[in-house]
């Protein structure tokens, strides 16, 4: 696992659900097959209502048309980050377009599990409100040591919390790989 991870932020606000995240009409691509699930990268995040991504209207999106990758690698978002359904597409897309941190003041339990179960991304709770302090396109350092967000654009850091227990299943890569480390399933 890295000890710090480096990118631009997108900016989001709260209530962002799993169908904002990757709308029901693009779960038509396979996440085993590896050209095909590349699609779900597209159409990460384009269910949010341009009020809510931190850009102003007309401004470039989460994912360019005609990529699948994403300029934006760190995610801040507000309160109840992946309510909604529990699909496992959902962080699974976000990982796809390029997303290696989420920053949120809180998230639905589901989205959280499925983040560090599937091994997607890195999903972090902020000690304090960012969507007010962090705008989209500011250059970010978190720093997985000290848990600590860095805005290099605003020179301002900010404290996170800790990830506790699960940072063990983040190092192995995902849920199986834990329980095959931790001697809970056969290798």
């Amino acid at each position: 696992m890295k000890k710090k991870i480096q990118g631009r932020a997108f900016v989001l606000g709260n209530n962002i659900d799993t169908d904002q995240i990757i709308p029901a009409e693009h779960l038509v691509y396979s996440l085993s097959d590896p050209e095909e699930s590349k699609n779900y990268g597209k159409f990460a995040l384009s269910g949010v209502p341009v009020e809510d991504s931190g850009l102003p209207k007309g401004n470039i999106p989460f994912v360019k048309d005609g990529q699948y990758q994403s300029e934006f690698k760190i995610i801040i978002g507000g309160s109840n980050f992946g309510c909604g359904s529990s699909r496992e597409h959902a962080p699974a897309c976000m990982e796809i377009a390029g997303v290696q941190a989420v920053v949120a003041e809180s998230y639905a339990r589901i989205f959280y599990r499925n983040s560090i179960d599937g091994g997607f991304f890195i999903p972090l709770e902020a000690k304090q409100k960012l969507t007010d302090e962090i705008q989209t396109g500011d250059e970010l350092t978190i720093d997985l040591e000290n848990y600590t967000l860095t805005n290099e654009t605003q020179n301002k850091t900010y404290s996170l919390n800790s990830l506790g227990d699960v940072i063990e299943i983040i190092e192995a890569g995902n849920i199986f790989e834990y329980a095959k480390k931790a001697g809970l399933s056969p290798s």
